[in-house]
């Protein structure tokens, strides 16, 4: 039976740019992105001393959505949802504008609100962060989105009616911002925060942000640093960070912006005015620090379209797992789903042996059930391609640490393949880490070998700590000879990581213990 795949395309009109994102789904469970374009607008520039946007300068958008119509055909999107923000929403004659839109392309183009901008920014978000509390801010190029949220629902939320284009526009010249404009822009921003109290009302929050502002920040330091995981969502930064780099960006002329390494051309002259913003958000609110979202308002329009009413996640690394595993339909589902039964049944039965925590059995969890799916790309030294997928797929719900943690349990082969892996991101893991990782990692190459054969002997494990090795009591449907073998031939590392053998009991007609 052929899985139904679909399409699904989103086009946002921002103030600054215009961006289309396409995404597959396959079947229930299985979705990712496979095109996404951006064309550059300034829209917010674009306004008139009496609020109108020209015709003509809707026309240029016009081509920009004809040209992401014709991406959407050619990928075959079974479904197009198009949406304007702060630019267009307060344009006086956004009526007139959408008209124009929909004649020319034949696009119905949806004005989100304010207060509905922040909802989809929100959803964006939560459905990829494990985040109880924070607050939330999206600075676009017309406006920027404030929410608070506590126990992962939202509390309140704001639009202001500055971004960083028109910002720009208002108070420098070609994006230069001495101190005295500096100041202006934070009065202006602070006068807008003080309207909204709650906005300060729970201090010591982390700060999340969307957009291109602290994406563009959040690329700058990971360069200045060297980082070894070049991943933007989930980045984490302090106050003194940006503080660094906003007067480091201050002083100098756009031109010379664009060669610092992690710069967009197009983001040079805006780029001063949006991280004011920014600061200004975090001071006032009393923030703890920064964390980047790499998911926003558009991946919060896919999440609406595809289940509607129900959109939000319940478990978010659940889901992600779920969905890489169901990106790979190579990987035995019968195997992976037993080996991850196994490995969290020997986690829980030696707890009195390693008192790991229960945050070390979630990466357990993630590791056993995506261990394989390298075989993906090349079956032969397969756990490589499965740490490069792990590590750079956006597994939701994990720190860059505890991601690349269990990138490294999943594809684990021995102490000196994670002592490598350990140098190349020392600037992330700690000694710790690595401990822990050969711990897990050889406690999943155990649960691997129960299942050698990928036909499910065992039927019940039971893992007995003892002075002279590990019980591992098996009941078994069938023939568990492949995998006692199996578990002969790692014996070896897994004593170097735990100092106890594996001793087997077999039932009902199989009994064998493995000697060093």
């Amino acid at each position: 039976m052929m899985e139904t795949t679909s399409r699904i395309g989103i086009i946002d009109i921002g103030s600054n740019s215009v961006r289309l994102v396409i995404y597959e789904v396959s079947g229930k469970d299985a979705y990712r992105v496979i095109d996404e374009s951006k064309e550059s607008a300034r829209l917010s520039e674009k306004i008139r001393q009496d609020g109108s946007l020209k015709p003509e300068d809707a026309m240029g958008i016009v081509q920009v959505l004809n040209h992401f119509k014709m991406l959407c055909q050619a990928h075959h999107t079974d479904t197009l949802r198009a949406v304007a923000t702060a630019a267009i929403r307060n344009a006086s004659n956004s009526g007139e504008i959408v008209a124009i839109l929909k004649r020319e392309t034949g696009i119905d183009v949806e004005i989100l609100s304010g207060e509905m901008e922040a909802r989809y920014g929100f959803l964006g978000m939560i459905n990829s962060m494990d985040i109880q509390d924070g607050l939330l801010i999206d600075i676009g190029g017309g406006s920027t989105e404030v929410s608070l949220f506590l126990g992962r629902s939202l509390v309140h939320s704001v639009s202001f009616p500055f971004g960083s284009v028109n910002t720009t526009k208002r108070f420098t010249k070609d994006g230069v911002a001495d101190a005295e404009t500096a100041a202006k822009i934070r009065q202006m921003v602070l006068a807008g925060l003080e309207k909204e109290p709650w906005i300060k009302g729970h201090q010591g929050l982390p700060l999340i942000g969307l957009g291109g502002t602290i994406r563009t920040v959040g690329k700058l330091d990971q360069r200045a640093r060297k980082y070894s995981l070049p991943l933007a969502h989930q980045y984490e930064m302090e106050k003194g960070t940006v503080e660094q780099l906003l007067a480091l960006l201050s002083a100098m002329p756009p031109e010379k912006r664009k060669k610092v390494d992690g710069m967009t051309g197009s983001r040079a002259d805006i780029i001063v005015p949006g991280m004011l913003i920014l600061q200004a958000v975090f001071d006032y609110s009393g923030a703890s620090h920064y964390i980047v979202s790499g998911s926003g308002l558009r991946d919060g329009l896919f999440y609406d379209v595809l289940n509607p009413g129900q959109a939000q996640l319940s478990n978010v690394l659940e889901h992600s797992v779920r969905n890489l595993l169901s990106l790979h339909p190579s990987v035995s589902l019968l195997h992976v789903e037993q080996v991850n039964r196994l490995a969290l049944k020997l986690f829980d039965d030696l707890q009195d042996l390693h008192h790991l925590s229960i945050r070390s059995r979630a990466y357990l969890h993630v590791a056993s059930l995506l261990y394989r799916i390298g075989i993906t790309i090349f079956y032969y030294d397969y756990p490589k391609h499965t740490f490069y997928l792990i590590a750079h797929s956006r597994l939701y719900g994990l720190s860059h640490r505890e991601v690349l943690i269990s990138a490294m349990i999943a594809s684990y082969k021995n102490k000196n393949r994670t002592r490598q892996l350990f140098l190349e991101h020392r600037d992330i893991l700690t000694e710790s880490d690595c401990l822990l990782v050969e711990r897990l990692g050889s406690l999943l190459q155990l649960a691997v070998a129960l299942d050698r054969s990928e036909t499910q002997p065992v039927r019940r494990l039971t893992a007995i700590a003892r002075t002279s090795g590990i019980r591992l009591q098996l009941e078994c449907s069938h023939n568990p000879g492949i995998e006692i073998r199996e578990i002969g031939a790692i014996t070896k590392e897994f004593k170097k990581a735990w100092g106890l053998l594996p001793e087997i009991q077999a039932t009902p007609d199989f009994s064998t213990t493995l000697h060093s």
